[in-house]
């Protein structure tokens, strides 16, 4: 058997971070690649009971870093990366209540912030997205487009996608198109 070292390409590489729109009008978006640190899906066992209080200790403790994902199921998301040796470390702290699956090497966050961050999403999902009705911390699966991805309220203005790696560059496209009516285009910066 040959030995080999496995290089770690992000999904985003190319992509440049960046604020998107006229300053002057104050809908200025922003949108980041984020780090792809860790990506912990949690699946409860069955009869497992509520698991809300347990599922954030094996998170690193970051303000939303659990995300409910499903009936049972939620995403731990961290800027940190984690070997697997860490992430089967946290095994005990579910008390074999639940599993967990790394999902790091296969997901993609993508943050997209500002003053009309709702209305250029509102463009691609059907969730109603207003404050009051989609609180800070909350997230749904929705599709974006064409493109499935779990939307997550991080602040006021401020969302986090998570998507499948291969779809992270057409998502990522599908966003800079959806923010062109607030001003400049992200390719050319004009």
């Amino acid at each position: 058997m040959a030995d080999f070292a496995l290089l770690h390409r992000p999904a985003l590489a190319d992509a440049k971070s960046g604020s998107f729109g006229a300053p002057s009008t104050g809908a200025r978006i922003t949108l980041t690649a984020l780090p792809e640190g860790h990506v912990m899906h949690v699946l409860a066992s069955r009869g497992s009971g509520d698991l809300t209080a347990l599922i954030p200790r094996i998170g690193d403790g970051a303000s939303h870093a659990v995300r409910p994902y499903g009936p049972g199921q939620w995403f731990v998301i961290g800027d940190a990366p984690l070997a697997a040796a860490e992430i089967f470390a946290k095994t005990p702290l579910l008390e074999g209540k639940a599993s967990i699956s790394d999902q790091g090497h296969g997901r993609v966050r993508i943050g997209i912030s500002g003053a009309s961050v709702e209305a250029v999403l509102a463009k691609g999902t059907a969730v109603d997205l207003a404050l009051s009705n989609f609180p800070v911390g909350h997230s749904a699966m929705t599709l974006i487009g064409h493109i499935s991805a779990l939307i997550s309220r991080t602040g006021p203005e401020s969302f986090e996608l998570l998507v499948l790696r291969g779809f992270a560059e057409s998502l990522w496209d599908e966003l800079i198109q959806m923010s062109l009516e607030f001003g400049v285009d992200a390719r050319t910066g004009k």
